[in-house]
């Protein structure tokens, strides 16, 4: 029995079928149907995370000026017309509410019927409510955002009990520059309104705002380069002008460089990159003008630092001769660079790919990530095999909890790590 082309001849039908799919799971039984596989892997981690489907655990929505300043800071705000023209005149007439989420899972933006807002309300689909998927479970927005793919979730494929009247799809919405995910967003309403092709009309959308967010991006860096062109024509050497995000707008006396890994605050005139050694940096209008100097950086003793203690806030940081240096992580890289650190002799890019997807075929999307992680980290790191530099320290900060350990991952080597590691880690040494 397929139950998705079931749900779509026959939702009440299907609701039955996934309560009891749904039971007999969690009860460690044998069902009639397994769960599809992206509902299945969720139930996996709720299920380890130890998240109770029989309670509906609620977080505290943020203040008004908390949730104020998040919507003023999210570039989600840019493409709210694209998402509120192609959601909401349909959702309102099925009965259908538009959620748009940051990329923490916070409610920050909902719009709609007004009935099925006031049902939202009744279990805490609020503004300002916390709907990562480790907090409530598998549901339509920290489901996705987990994924990192369009995830509709019908009824009792929702992990708590108590979500089950509801259906839910959603798709994450990520920076088209870096891949990073900025939000969520869903469409949501009661069971019987599910549709099948709801999954694909959300991904569209989700799509077209991504698409409207990289011309936006375009149009600054043109406006850029027009700023730095004649300081450029000026200088004497190599230089490079690049927006507050790093991303290249023009060059003089070097290769290009789509993209300059900067340090987290730029607040002095002199700073370090590893991919360039000692800069000077002069601020521009959306940007910074960065000279680089000719004196060689010292190679001298490298200490790095990769910080994996805070849920959702990782980083790298790199000391050395000359200075101190640290660049946030996308959740790939830090995947990548822990299992470098736990292999200090170093992994092949089929043994990366073993290690992150459990298929040594896919070399290609390995190679691709790590030539990456090479732009901003070239100068400690080593290829044929990949690994740190052999006189580098290497230094990790785990959390307390192991199963706070890149919660997000789904790479078979992370899952062991999860399973063997011990409790009550810090800063350790690799």
């Amino acid at each position: 029995m397929d139950l998705t082309r079931l749900a779509a001849q026959d939702t009440a039908q299907a609701a039955r079928v996934l309560d009891e799919v749904r039971d007999a799971t969690l009860a460690g039984r044998r069902a009639r149907l397994d769960p599809r596989p992206v509902i299945g892997e969720s139930w996996g981690r709720m299920l380890r995370s130890g998240v109770d489907p029989d309670h509906d655990f609620r977080v505290g929505p943020l203040g008004r000026d908390e949730i104020e300043r998040r919507r003023r800071d999210s570039p989600l705000r840019h493409v709210l017309p694209v998402l509120r023209e192609g959601l909401l005149t349909v959702a309102d007439v099925a009965h259908h509410i538009m959620v748009v989420a940051d990329g923490e899972g916070r409610v920050l933006w909902r719009e709609g019927s007004r009935s099925v807002l006031r049902k939202a309300d009744g279990f805490g689909f609020e503004i300002g409510a916390d709907w990562g998927e480790n907090v409530v479970g598998t549901n339509g927005i920290g489901t996705p955002a987990v994924a990192r793919r369009p995830v509709q979730v019908f009824a009792a494929e929702h992990f708590v009990r108590t979500h089950a009247t509801w259906t839910c799809t959603g798709a994450p919405i990520t920076d088209p520059r870096d891949g990073r995910l900025i939000g969520v967003v869903d469409i949501s309403g009661p069971w019987e309104t599910m549709h099948p092709a709801t999954l694909a009309w959300v991904d569209s959308v989700a799509k077209l705002a991504e698409a409207r967010l990289r011309e936006r991006h375009l149009t600054a860096l043109d406006r850029l380069r027009s700023v730095a062109a004649p300081l450029l024509a000026r200088v004497d050497g190599r230089a490079i002008a690049v927006d507050k995000d790093g991303w290249t707008a023009a060059v003089t006396g070097m290769p290009h460089l789509d993209r300059l890994a900067l340090p987290r605050t730029v607040g002095a005139d002199r700073i370090w990159l590893p991919a360039l050694g000692p800069c000077s940096v002069e601020p521009l209008p959306g940007g910074w003008l960065v000279r680089v100097s000719d004196e060689p950086a010292p190679r001298d003793a490298t200490r790095i630092v990769l910080d994996l203690g805070q849920p959702r806030r990782w980083s790298v940081s790199v000391t050395g001769g000359a200075g101190t240096w640290t660049h946030e992580l996308s959740p790939r890289h830090a995947e990548l660079l822990y299992l470098l650190a736990l292999h200090r002799t170093g992994r092949s890019a089929s043994g990366l790919a073993d290690d992150m997807f459990g298929d040594p075929a896919r070399r290609v999307t390995v190679r691709a990530e790590m030539s990456r992680v090479r732009r901003y980290l070239g100068p400690v790191l080593e290829h044929r095999p990949y690994r740190f530099r052999e006189d580098a320290e290497v230094q990790v900060t785990l959390p307390t909890d192991p199963l706070d350990l890149l919660p997000h991952s789904t790479a078979p080597a992370i899952l062991r790590a999860w399973e063997s590691a011990p409790l009550g880690r810090g800063a350790a040494p690799c």
